[in-house]
């Protein structure tokens, strides 16, 4: 991949956003892997998509550096910017999709839904990475979209797990701060289903996206409240001023966790030593400290052939973006071994999203020993029920502190098969797969 490619397809976003599609795009990529990369680099939480962008485009440029691409033909990285927008994200999808896509990761819950019913018509997988419907974990009814390495749900219950750990949930009461969207309102009915089966009370605290720098209201609720611990799934400015907002009441940042994506350096680098304390959730390493970084580094970094400042390089969103690239390379390769093509398809893509294989092993070989856990495609499991481990911010960094904490797979996953059943119930023509 060539850094021109990349900024091609930020260019082009603005033609995008005037309904027009470049020609650039319209022309096919014969003889390349196509990655249409959905990226958001402007717009309210552009904080957050930068980083993850840059990672993600930076993996794939060191494979096509070090290795030549992926079994012997290299990867094109196009971006097209969304603005984190849904109605931009449809027309990135619609621009690129006739230019060989293989695979689309759409960086937003928003976007996801609306590209889940396109995928299986246009025969191009879906892979909303620890985001999106948690419900397309149920590889039976959405045979094009995939949640590896985990989903909302999964996450949740594992947060729940670590709080349990720590203290106890039965008779305590749990707050839950969102971003009053369909991300934000993702983990909700697995908070109506485990509370009385665990014997636990949660009590909601919605904050709209126009309020996102205003929490004053939601955090004196907080404190009339007195939840025994607080969980966040916020996204973009909203993280930082809720860290401010619960230091203010003197609430205990030991006792405050967010998701993962509200545990970022771009969102508690605002915050500082005030943090201090504060935990989230994570399924990705953090540092350079892996051979993979220390390629990329040498073989794009260093080159002047990344977006991203050096110092940059290992931040927690950059290292998500990066096992993106990991996963969707991974696939690549799984889907050559099994139709034996090298220029495959995004049928082709969907089936190897369904047979690979990141075992420890092979997480060693690639130079990632201990950056995440095991992950393995399955046609029936598009979710992986990874695990996530938590970490805490220290004032300047984040530092990782429990081993990997599994979700409660017994509990979440007939959750999950309901909730599937349910989406596609008013949908007679949906197409399913039978999974032996």
């Amino acid at each position: 991949m060539k850094l021109k490619s990349i900024l091609l397809g930020v260019a082009a976003s603005a033609v995008l956003a005037a309904g027009t599609i470049p020609a650039a795009l319209a022309d096919g990529h014969e003889g390349e892997l196509y990655i249409p990369s959905l990226s958001y680099r402007t717009g309210p939480f552009a904080g957050g998509g930068i980083p993850f962008a840059n990672g993600f485009a930076d993996y794939l440029n060191m494979l096509n550096e070090r290795d030549g691409g992926i079994g012997g033909i290299k990867i094109k990285v196009e971006e097209c910017e969304t603005g984190y927008n849904a109605q931009k994200g449809v027309e990135c999808y619609e621009a690129t999709k006739g230019n060989g896509a293989l695979v689309y990761n759409p960086l937003s819950t928003g976007i996801t839904l609306q590209l889940i019913p396109k995928a299986p018509v246009d025969k191009i997988p879906v892979l909303s990475m620890g985001y999106g419907l948690s419900a397309a974990g149920i590889g039976e009814k959405f045979p094009y979209t995939f949640t590896y390495p985990t989903g909302y749900w999964s996450q949740m219950s594992s947060i729940l797990k670590y709080i349990d750990a720590n203290g106890g949930l039965k008779g305590k009461k749990i707050g839950f701060i969102y971003l009053d969207a369909g991300y934000g309102r993702e983990p909700i009915p697995l908070l109506e289903q485990l509370g009385p089966k665990l014997g636990f009370e949660w009590v909601g605290f919605p904050v709209a996206g126009k309020d996102m720098q205003n929490q004053g209201s939601q955090w004196l609720n907080v404190r009339k409240e007195r939840p025994d611990w607080m969980i966040m799934w916020g996204w973009g400015a909203m993280n930082a001023t809720a860290v401010k907002e619960a230091k203010k009441i003197r609430f205990p940042l030991d006792k405050f966790i967010g998701n993962w994506w509200s545990g970022a350096h771009a969102d508690l680098d605002p915050v500082g030593a005030d943090g201090k304390g504060y935990l989230a959730a994570n399924f990705s390493g953090i540092g350079t400290d892996y051979p993979a970084l220390q390629d990329v580094i040498k073989h794009v970094v260093d080159k002047g052939n990344s977006k991203s400042d050096k110092d940059k390089v290992g931040d927690v969103l950059y290292n998500r973006g990066l096992f993106n690239a990991v996963i969707v390379a991974e696939a690549i390769a799984a889907a050559q071994k099994a139709t034996g093509k090298k220029a495959i398809t995004g049928e082709d893509m969907r089936l190897g999203l369904e047979k690979f294989d990141l075992s420890n092993a092979r997480l060693k070989e690639l130079g990632l020993e201990g950056f995440t856990g095991a992950v393995k495609g399955d046609c029936a499991d598009h979710e992986g029920g990874g695990s996530v481990f938590i970490q805490q911010w220290d004032g300047n960094d984040w530092k990782r502190t429990t081993d990997l904490i599994e979700p409660m797979n017994d509990v979440v996953r007939p959750l999950l098969e309901d909730a599937a059943a349910k989406y596609v119930s008013d949908k007679p023509d949906w197409k399913g797969q039978t999974c032996g």
